[in-house]
Parts: C-alpha cells; structure tokens; sequence
C-alpha cells in the first residue's frame, strides 16, 4: 500500500513540476502606458466608468426606463439563460473529480434437456476513479469557470449597450422637444410678420415680393415642424422597441435635467478599462488559451486509473438475492504516453501559439479602448468648448434681428429691405437650433466617455 502511495505522489508531483497546476496570471509585459493619450485628465484611481448607471443618470423617468430595459430585453433575458447553461457545465467539470460508480444486476437461467432452469444472479457494483488526470481534470474547470464568466461578460456588454442607448435615444428626445418648441415659437412670429409685411404693402411702404418672400418662410418653418414631430414619434418608437414595449408616448424631462459630474475623471487606464466588456472577453480569451496551454502539458505525464468492483451471485441458490459467493476485484493502471508520432508536441506548440494570439488580441483591445477614450474626451471638450461661442452668437443675432425689424418697419432711409429681415431671423433660429444640437452633443460624448470606460456594465 505504502508504495501505491509513494507512486500516486510521485505523479502528482511530477504534474505539479511542468507547471499544469498554475493558475492565469495577466502579463507583466502589456504596454498600458498612454493608453488614453494626450487628453487624458483626472488623478483618482477610479473614474466614471465604476459608477454603476444609478449613480450617473439621477433622472427618475431615465431610471425608469433604464429598468424596464433590462428587466423586459430579450437579449438579456436570452443571455441570463446562457449563463445558467455554462454553470451546469461548470457542476459538470467540478464533479469530474468524483470516482464514478456504477451498478449493473445481471441474471441467467440456463437449462440442460429442457429441465427447469438454473437461476444465476449477480449483482456487481464498479468504482474508477482517474487520479493520474488531475491536471486535465483541474484545467478543464478552470475553462469552464472563465466559459461562465465569458457569458456574464456578454451580458455585461449588452446591459452597457442598452443602457448608453436608452440614455441617448431618451436625450436625443429631450433635444427634438427644445427644438420643437423653438420652432413653433418661430413659426408663430413669421407668420405674424407675414401679417405685419401685409398691411406695410397695403400702406405702401413694402412690395408683394416681401410679402411672398416672408410667406415661404413660414412655410419653410412649418413644415420643418412635421419633420421634428416625425423624427420624435420614430425615436419614441425606437426606445419601445428597446425596452420591449409597443409603441406609446414616452415621459421624459428636459435636456436641463442632465447633471453630468462636475469634474471629468478617467481614471488610471489599465484599472478602468478592465472594467469594459470587450477587454474582459479578450482577457479571459488568453485566460482560456492559458489553461489551454496547460491541458496540453499534462497529456504528457502519465495518468493513473484505480477502479475496483465488488458483488455477490447466489450460483442458483433458492433464495435469489441471498448471496452465495462475493466477487471482487482491484486494479490500478498507469498510462504513459510514449510514442504519439509527435502528436503531442504538435497539439503543446498550437496551443501555445493560441494563447501568443489571444495575448496580442488582448493588447489590441486596450489600444482599441484607449483610443476610444481618447475621441470621446475630445467630442466632450470640444462640445463645452463650442457653448460660449455659440451663446454670443446668438445674442448677436438676436440683436441684429430686432435692429434689422425695427428699421423695416420704420422704412425711413429705406437701407433695410425683408430680404435683410430673412437672413437676420433664419440664421438667429439656425443658431437656436444649433445650441441645442450642441447641448446634446455634450451629453452625448459624455454617454459615450462612461461607455467607454466601462460605465453601465456592472450588474446590479
């Protein structure tokens, strides 16, 4: 018995020794340094990405629909699904560590000269278990473990998704809203200028061109108003879609209740960018090369195999089941690979190659991710950058509309004619417009910046 032990423990320690046993460790040699680039900003080790979409988005009806998503998304509830199959894989691979038993009765009658039959039976019950393939058995687990957690990932990436698209579809609705006020707004003066234009002509100081000229651009207005409440009612019907609800009005509040935090914090790069899906799906790639890599190794060594069976047969006794003999039997086999015509050796270096690709992979996506932080930094800046800007634009046209109408209106010198009128109120509503475009255009590099650090993929 002592050198059965002393034999099993040679074995494992022979495992133990070609490094099957260890367990993914990240490379040390990933290039992590300037990952976001020159636009990086912010000292804190955490940055937007590790606060969870609550914290972000503090807009209740936002919230709301944020939930309804992700409770009602099929491909959520798809993905939840998947998770629990992997983890019955992983139950699998844990109890392969467990001997299997197995139970097989057996009866016979046999006869000689047609007289009644003897009755033989047997009832045998078999043990193996596979000590010497623990290393195989260990790293198949450990597969399987990073399959479940590949699959958590994926619903991280879709609940990120989801939530950046509810968060943008849901402000993109809170701009059309501004514009669409605005421009009802307008409308309502033009047309009250085509009424002021009207009685100049009746009085002579204006012409019938001024007065077409204000009428088309009324219209102008107006049908530009059909256009705004088409493209609300198709990105209303584009986030029921999303939340998995038929078509219906969506309450929201104003472009106004978004409260970005006041000061943008990226955090350090290689501690936030794990944080995204898609570089965690590529790390656990390697990780699965890796473990891979080992399960090559260990078909190497030998595997080592106890099984056993013990059982009785009554040899036709009267009594069936009483039993008049017991059988039993122990065997312990140990399989060394010797001559596998390279086989092995062939398998060791492919997986090895894999796991170099899954690596390269992996560095590729912290790249792809920085960069993708690095953009959205620039979108947001330039975004706040553009609102002074476009606020003293607007005052200066909306001063040089009121001085262009009152010196039409007057007609004194006659230097101003409606057509300086047009120019001076369709560039001053262009100019609205515009400022809510870019109002929005903040919110969205900021979606994009928490999205792109990660933000939004924590499950709650």
């Amino acid at each position: 018995m002592k050198k059965h032990l002393f034999l099993i423990t040679i074995v494992a320690a022979s495992l133990t020794s070609c490094g099957v046993y260890k367990s993914y460790d990240r490379p040390s040699d990933l290039q992590t340094d300037g990952l976001y680039g020159s636009a990086q900003v912010g000292t804190s080790e955490q940055g937007w990405g590790a606060k969870a979409w609550r914290e972000f988005f503090t807009d209740p009806q936002l919230q709301a629909l944020i939930e309804q998503g992700l409770s009602q998304n099929l491909s959520m509830r798809q993905l939840d699904l998947q998770i629990q199959e992997t983890q019955e894989y992983l139950k699998c691979s844990k109890l392969a560590y467990i001997p299997s038993l197995a139970i097989a009765p057996q009866g016979q009658l046999s006869s000689t000269d047609w007289n009644k039959p003897l009755k033989f039976f047997t009832v045998p019950l078999s043990a193996s278990w596979q000590i010497g393939s623990f290393g195989q058995l260990r790293n198949a687990k450990k597969t399987a473990e990073v399959g479940v957690e590949q699959t958590r990932t994926a619903r991280q990436a879709v609940q990120q998704a989801l939530v950046a698209n509810i968060a943008n579809i849901y402000y993109s609705l809170c701009m059309l809203d501004a514009q669409l006020a605005i421009s009802e707004q307008t409308a309502k003066n033009w047309r009250e200028s085509v009424e002021l234009t009207r009685k100049l002509m009746q009085a002579g100081r204006s012409n019938k061109a001024a007065v077409a000229q204000s009428e088309a651009n009324c219209y102008s207005v107006e049908a530009n108003l059909l256009d705004l409440r088409e493209a609300i009612i198709e990105a209303e019907n584009a986030l029921c879609t999303i939340i998995g609800d038929a078509p219906h009005h969506i309450e929201r509040s104003s472009l106004n209740s978004f409260q970005a935090p006041a000061v943008v914090e990226t955090g350090v790069p290689m501690a936030m960018l794990q944080n995204r899906p898609d570089v965690r799906q590529a790390e656990l790639a390697l990780a699965s090369k890796f473990y891979a890599v080992n399960t090559a190794k260990a078909a190497f060594y030998p595997a080592l195999t106890l099984s056993g069976t013990i059982g009785f047969t009554n040899n036709g006794g009267a009594i069936e089941l009483s039993p008049a003999k017991w059988i039993w039997n122990a065997l312990g086999q140990l399989a060394q690979p010797i001559f596998q015509n390279g086989r092995l050796r062939a398998q060791k270096r492919v997986a090895e190659m894999q796991q170099e690709e899954a690596k390269m992979a992996f560095q590729q996506s912290l790249i792809a991710a920085g960069n993708e932080v690095n953009t959205a930094l620039v979108k947001l800046q330039t975004a706040q950058g553009k609102r002074e800007l476009i606020a003293g634009q607007i005052s200066s046209l909306t001063d040089a509309v009121q001085a262009t109408e009152a010196l039409y209106k007057d007609n004194v010198s006659r230097q101003v004619n409606y057509l300086n009128v047009l120019t001076a109120q369709t560039g001053l509503l262009s100019a609205q417009l515009g400022q809510l475009a870019n109002q929005y255009a903040v919110i969205a590099a900021t979606i994009e910046l928490y999205q792109a650090l990660g933000g939004g993929s924590l499950q709650e």
